[in-house]
Order: C-alpha cells, then structure tokens, then sequence
C-alpha cells in the first residue's frame, strides 16, 4: 500500500548519519514524504538531495515545532492530500506503525490518531524517564481536558482538517501538548494506538535522554 493521498512530514536537525535510511524506509510505504531541513550544520541537506523525499529548509534552526508546522503547510498546498504523518529523523518510529496508524485514521470515526509507546511493552523506557514523561502527561491532560497515555510521542496521523487547524508556536519539544490542546479545543475526534519505539544509543545521545523530558516538563510549565 503507497498511501497516495498521505504525507508524511518529518522534521530534520543534524540527522546525517542516519537520514538517507529513514527516509528510503518511509519511502517504501508512503509515496509522499517533505522534510523539513531545520537548519542543519552538517551534511544533512547534501544526503536529504539524494533521496527522493521533498525538502524544505530554514535558515537556523528554529525548533522541532516550527519544522512541523513548516512541514505540514507544504503538505497542505497539494490538495491531493487528505491526511499527514509526523515522523522523527533519527530512527526510533516504525513505518509498519504509521502505515496501520492511517488505516484506522480511515476506518475508524476519528480525526487524529496518537501513538503510545504506554499501551503495550514492546518499548523498554526507563522507570526515570517514564516518571518524567507520565508527570508531562497528567499535566497535559488535566490542562486540555483530553485522556491520553503518552502525550509527547512524535509519531501522530491526522486528516486534512486537523491540519488546517494547527498553529504551531511552542518551538520546542512541548509542542506536542499544544496539538493535544488544539484537539480540545476544536473538539477533534481522536484515539491512542500502541507503537513501539526503538530507543539506540544514537536516538538516545540525539535527545532521547531523561534532561530531553525534563525539559519538555519545564517548556510546558514556563512557556
């Protein structure tokens, strides 16, 4: 299944070790794929050329917030695309678990499909950084009014409406729980569905580390 009328959009920093993969894996499922160069200073933008994804650029890096809604006005500007996938650079989602993610976006009464790495134990998180991310969770349920497991994870199918919706300012990683919030307020239909998410020891040192969610508790708390 190519997936025609989805694209998946994937926010990009320094990534060159590990991009060209990324993206030839996505590539075999979807037929539409835009990354969103945010000013990268090694090799990323020369080895994203080879591949056949899209490719939009900042100028500096403005946070993976601003790539994702850079990301996802580009989708938008084709009218052949009905709904969008987000997707991390450095490895750690599945494109098996995209791919069923905008099955149910289509079988199902949804309008956003959420991935959880808590509804099953095929990811292994460690019990500080599950503290760190469950803390992050009640804060952005109790301050939205919506019921998730994992309200930080970056692997998220939506259709063409929720798109439009999304104004994306937090430029940080608690952008996420300013999707959820926009969700809320626009009164999206939306569900969880368990994913599993491969922690290296690259994704790790790339920003997969306990200070990461910390930090994303201390972006919802101060900004």
């Amino acid at each position: 299944m190519s997936h025609p009328d989805t694209c998946v959009v994937i926010p990009v920093f320094n990534e060159d070790q590990v991009i060209a993969g990324v993206v030839d894996e996505v590539l075999a499922t979807f037929d539409h794929v835009v990354c969103v160069d945010d000013g990268s200073s090694d090799q990323t933008y020369a080895v994203l050329a080879k591949t056949g994804a899209r490719i939009v650029r900042h100028p500096t890096n403005l946070g993976q917030g601003a790539a994702l809604q850079t990301g996802i006005e580009y989708a938008l500007a084709d009218p052949a695309v009905r709904s969008i996938v987000t997707y991390d650079a450095d490895g750690q989602h599945r494109v098996d678990d995209a791919s069923r993610m905008v099955d149910l976006l289509a079988t199902e009464d949804v309008d956003i499909v959420f991935g959880s790495r808590f509804l099953d134990e095929r990811t292994e998180v460690g019990w500080a950084k599950r503290a760190v991310l469950k803390a992050a969770v009640r804060y952005t349920n109790a301050s939205t009014g919506v019921t998730l497991s994992d309200a930080h994870n970056g692997l998220r199918a939506f259709d063409r409406a929720v798109a439009e919706r999304l104004d994306i300012h937090m430029n940080g990683m608690a952008h996420a729980s300013e999707i959820v919030s926009t969700v809320a307020k626009a009164g999206f239909r939306y569900t969880e569905t368990p994913v599993h998410i491969v922690y290296t020891d690259y994704s790790k040192a790339k920003g997969q580390s306990l200070l990461n969610s910390v930090n994303i508790v201390f972006d919802l708390l101060f900004r």
